[in-house]
């Protein structure tokens, strides 16, 4: 696959939500942006839903969420929003279920899971949804595993990840979900795991090498990459302050194992917390935070073919713990800090040749 050029690239700026929010949840389906409540400037959690339209550039107000919630898991289905879990207003999780039918424009509350759960990573497959671990009410991690089936109504309980944890990254490919980074309590997660839809078994690959909190993950064709992120003291470097990095680690599915990085794969900028996509055949880190005092505006990707990192266009709006999401070949960039809870979205995406 040829890699646009970077001139190629350019960043959309949308008109701003109605609402500043962080910890939000977003969908994308043909052509239409959903963002679900997330946390408000006084740190209460949202019942806002709104609809961006991406071609007219235009907002539309959708009807409230019966419950208020913020860093929920949600996928969309044909026409369906489906939210689960998160926090409430009382910084409880969440059990309740509770679906947007877009053709009758109303919620409706479903089967509620078995154990609350916030920080629940979702993926959908064959109109089935697949909730894995999340942060109960006693604030441990869960290893639960849990199948939705919406033309029944009904949860089943799948076996659970080996590595209890919540705010993962989870991938489909195939029919497998793989599962990697996340968190216990404070503690960043190394774990790297899949789930085989059909035999319903888990497997262990070898673990990311370096533990950092706040670090992202991304998918390509053949790889997963682990990036950036707060390095903090451990056994080996106890006495020194945690600290960004620009850390860049690389698991090639084909030889199946992480492949050793060089000091010219690393990210050109050291951040955490930032926004990752996989865009016009690159790797994209935007954002975050970094050894400035304010959030971080600017954007690089990495050319798999020059095998290095490039500068991209920087964000128009610099911002930290933002909704990132993809629809076609756009990457999302969606509410977050930037001095407070944010409004702006914008998205990088490739300029099609005239």
């Amino acid at each position: 696959m040829a890699v646009p050029a970077v001139k190629t690239m350019h960043w959309e700026v949308f008109p701003s939500m109605s609402t500043r929010r962080v910890y939000c949840t977003a969908l994308y389906q043909d052509g239409q942006v959903f963002v679900l409540g997330g946390c408000s400037e006084t740190g209460l959690p949202l019942d806002k839903v709104e609809m961006l339209d991406v071609v007219s550039q235009k907002w539309t107000g959708l009807p409230p969420m019966p419950t208020p919630r913020a860093g929920a898991a949600a996928v969309v289905l044909s026409k369906q929003l489906l939210i689960i879990g998160g926090m409430n207003e009382e910084q409880s999780p969440l059990g309740s279920l509770e679906v947007f039918n877009m053709d009758e424009g109303k919620w409706e509350k479903k089967a509620p899971l078995g154990q609350p759960s916030m920080g629940i990573t979702a993926v959908k497959k064959d109109d089935k949804v697949f909730a894995l671990g999340g942060m109960g009410s006693d604030a441990a991690p869960q290893a639960l595993v849990r199948l939705y089936d919406p033309a029944r109504d009904q949860w089943q309980s799948l076996p659970p990840m080996p590595t209890p944890q919540y705010a993962a990254s989870a991938f489909l490919r195939g029919n497998k979900i793989y599962v990697l980074g996340g968190r216990q309590s404070k503690l960043p997660v190394t774990a790297f795991e899949s789930l085989d839809l059909e035999t319903r078994s888990w497997t262990r690959y070898p673990s990311i090498p370096s533990r950092r909190a706040f670090a992202n993950c991304t998918m390509t064709e053949k790889c997963f990459y682990s990036l950036g992120g707060l390095q903090q003291p451990g056994p080996h470097n106890f006495y020194s302050r945690p600290h960004f990095v620009n850390t860049v680690e690389v698991f090639d599915t084909d030889q199946g194992l992480w492949t050793k990085q060089s000091r010219c794969t690393r990210m050109r900028e050291k951040r955490a917390d930032f926004a990752v996509g996989y865009v016009g055949g690159r790797v994209v880190a935007a954002g975050g935070l970094g050894n400035q005092p304010s959030p971080l505006g600017s954007v690089e990707g990495f050319n798999p073919t020059k095998r290095k990192w490039e500068s991209l266009p920087a964000m128009n709006c610099p911002r930290c713990s933002c909704a990132s999401l993809q629809g076609d070949n756009m990457l999302f960039v969606i509410g977050g800090v930037s001095q407070g809870p944010s409004n702006a979205v914008e998205a990088l995406s490739v300029r099609e040749s005239s």
